[in-house]
Order: C-alpha cells, then structure tokens, then sequence
C-alpha cells in the first residue's frame, strides 16, 4: 500500500451497496467466502453503508477468521445517525465513529481508517489530530483519505508526518471512463507515498457490457434498483457511452478476458494503483473478477481501449469535490 510496509490483494473486496440492502445476508456470506477462497484479503467497508448494516454483516462473515491475516478497511464522514454530530470529522464524530465500527466489524482495530471525504466545516489539525490518537491507542494502523484534492491529501500528509502517523493511501472512483485523478492526485501520492485503492473500476458496471444501446437495463441489475446506485449509474446510461463500450468487447475477446476483467485489469495497470474495490451479489461474480488480478495489457491494448473511450472520458480533475458543506 504506496510506501507503507503493509501488503494488500489486488483485488480487494468492498461491500458499499449490497450487504445489509442489495443482497439477503446468506448471499453477502457466501460471496465473501468467494472472495477468501479466491486469495482475497483485503476488505473495504464505511460505517455509513447500509445505515452502519454493511459493517455489521462483514463482522459476522468473517468471524473466526486468522485475523492477522486479513486486512480490513473502513471509512468516516457521512451521517450515521439523525444527531448535528452524528456525521463529519469532527474529533467527537471520529471517535465515536471508531468504537461503532469496531464493535460492528467484531475487531479490536482496523487495518486502515479512511476519511470517507473532507470535512470543510472541521479544521484540518483537530481530524488529523483524532486520527493519530486512533492509530496510537493501536484501533488502526493506518489512516486513508478517499475523493479528496491533490491539495487537501498535501496538507494531511505534512500533519501526519508531525503526528507520527501513516497516511498511507487514497481511495478513488477510477476507471477507463472516470480519469480525473491522473492529472495531480496520483502524481501528489506518488510523491508522497500513497497508493490508490480504487472504487468503482466498472463503472457501476456498466463497463461489464451488459447495459446495451437502445435496450432496457437487465431485469435485476443496478441501474433497475433505486436502493443499489441506480443514481450513480444513470450518467453512464447514456447511448454514446453503450455503443463505445460495446466497441471494447472484441479488445477482451483477443486478451482473452472478460468485459469486467478488461476493465479491472485496466486500472491494475497504472503503478500507483494498490488495489481496485470490486462488490458483488453473486460469487460468480468474485470469481470472474479475481482473475484480473495478475493480468499485464500490452502497449498496443491499452492505445486501442483509450481510442475508443477518450470521447467519453472524464478527466477534469475538479471532478473530484466533497460536499461543501456536511450532509
């Protein structure tokens, strides 16, 4: 993970928006252990989703599991309660945040401990201040941003430095359709140290090539279910994006991959890249995506995907933006 000592899979597992709402609970079990059994030890997870559910259901998924062996990932920010408190970075909201999401998770610490965004209403000093008094009470070992700006990771990363702690990483949306941290987060965190572990490497899916031009979304996906993302997806749903996507299918074809595996490797392709968040309701699902793992896309691949996509790639780095005030 960037420069830290610590080692991650390459494909981690994340759980944002199926256990505790996507999926019953006996479907979450059995894709994480998929998800072992495929060399997965990476599991990344936010107190906020599914209401402060999701956590509680890894907890149990992964009981009686080596705990050495794991490395568990959750995340701080978004309200997790109706209480003016109950949502930020604040030093108050952080540590009761970190107490919640052991007990849920059933761990006496986090692998890392992620800033879920930033917080414009708390003063930088007083959330890095709490984080160091986490690390330090050993409830996690490292601390994490995600969406933050190339600035904003800067600033964080000289306070820890003075804190004694490790801001070890950055955990973005990345994909071949969403670039925008290319230009000033990865080269920020190639300076300083950090590795991206990247979400949404699909798209919300869209890049598996199951959303067709001028056809409905499958019955059951995501962009059918409101409770899933289907916000999320709908600006992908567009037909330029569907037909220039569906172009991708013969590049997968001739590396021998599928459209999601294409994708996924896609992102492991770029050094700074640590690892990339996958989810899934199915352990199908997991055991096509770990075989990205591992995959090198050659130099003539990787110039035809981006022939194909660059009309419909976001790469405006002011794209990556927390809200500016707490929700």
């Amino acid at each position: 993970m960037g420069r830290s000592g610590m080692l991650v899979s390459e494909i981690s597992y994340g759980n944002w928006i199926t256990h505790g709402s996507q999926v019953e609970e006996d479907a979450a079990d059995a894709c994480v252990r998929a998800a072992l059994d495929s060399g997965i030890t990476t599991f990344d997870t936010a107190d906020v989703y599914a209401g402060t559910r999701a956590e509680a259901v890894l907890g149990r998924a992964l009981k009686g599991e080596r705990r050495e062996g794991l490395e568990i990932f959750t995340k701080v920010y978004w309200p997790t309660g109706a209480g003016r408190n109950d949502r930020g970075l604040s030093r108050k909201h952080i540590m009761e945040s970190i107490n919640g999401s052991l007990q849920r998770l059933q761990t006496d610490y986090v692998d890392l401990y992620q800033a879920h965004r930033y917080d414009y209403a708390t003063p930088l000093e007083e959330t890095m201040t709490a984080f160091a008094d986490i690390v330090h009470s050993g409830k996690a070992h490292y601390i994490g941003v995600s969406e933050w700006k190339a600035s904003e990771i800067r600033a964080a990363h000289a306070l820890a430095t003075e804190l004694k702690i490790s801001l070890v990483s950055s955990q973005p949306q990345y994909s071949m359709l969403w670039r925008v941290i290319e230009a000033e987060v990865v080269p920020t965190s190639e300076e300083l140290g950090l590795g991206q572990i990247v979400w949404s490497p699909m798209a919300q899916g869209v890049l598996s090539g199951k959303y067709l031009p001028g056809q409905p979304p499958p019955a059951g996906s995501r962009a059918t279910d409101e409770k899933s993302g289907a916000g999320f997806i709908a600006r992908w749903l567009d037909e330029d994006v569907l037909t220039r996507v569906q172009l991708l299918k013969p590049l997968a074809e001739q590396a021998g991959l599928t459209m999601a595996q294409l994708a996924i490797a896609w992102v492991l392709q770029n050094p700074n890249v640590s690892s990339a968040i996958v989810g899934a309701t199915r352990p199908e699902q997991v055991y096509d995506n770990v075989k990205a793992s591992g995959v090198k896309l050659d130099a003539d691949l990787m110039k035809a995907i981006d022939e194909i996509v660059e009309p419909i790639t976001e790469r405006d780095p002011a794209k990556t933006v927390s809200p500016a005030e707490r929700p």
